[in-house]
């Protein structure tokens, strides 16, 4: 065998090494592309109904939110409506209210005065016994 009979034949084992590996990685390869046309089909096939699921989900959310909305305006309504009655009914009844309640405090006092008898008044006060005594003296 000469020289190049020899290297052709290191070439050719090379050669032969080379694409063996290539064709174990290329198997390896179409193993994982299969995996992962299994898992994306996979992964979509549980994907669509949860996102079927997802609608439903957001499109009951929007009718409660709705009818929330609707509640919080009529509420909203219902508390000016209040506020309005309640500052009308102080303006209407407060000033009267007032001065009957004023009017019924100085007529007992009156009254819880006159039942006294020994009171002094002066300039519409009742003086304390111990200052009645030194005015008198």
């Amino acid at each position: 065998m000469t020289g190049g009979e020899v290297a052709g034949i290191l070439v050719a084992v090379f050669w032969a090494i080379l694409v063996s590996f290539l064709a174990v990685v290329l198997v390896r390869l179409a193993q994982t592309l299969r995996a992962t046309t299994k898992l994306v089909a996979d992964v979509t096939e549980q994907a669509v109904p949860l996102l079927a699921d997802a609608s439903a989900t957001v499109r009951s959310a929007q009718t409660q939110l709705d009818r929330v909305d609707a509640i919080a305006s009529d509420v909203q309504e219902v508390t000016s409506n209040a506020s309005a009655l309640s500052s009308t009914v102080a303006s209407t009844f407060g000033g009267p209210l007032v001065k009957v309640a004023a009017f019924g405090y100085g007529v007992r006092k009156a009254l819880g005065r006159a039942g006294d008898g020994d009171g002094t008044v002066i300039v519409g006060r009742t003086v304390p016994s111990s200052r009645r005594r030194k005015q008198k003296g």
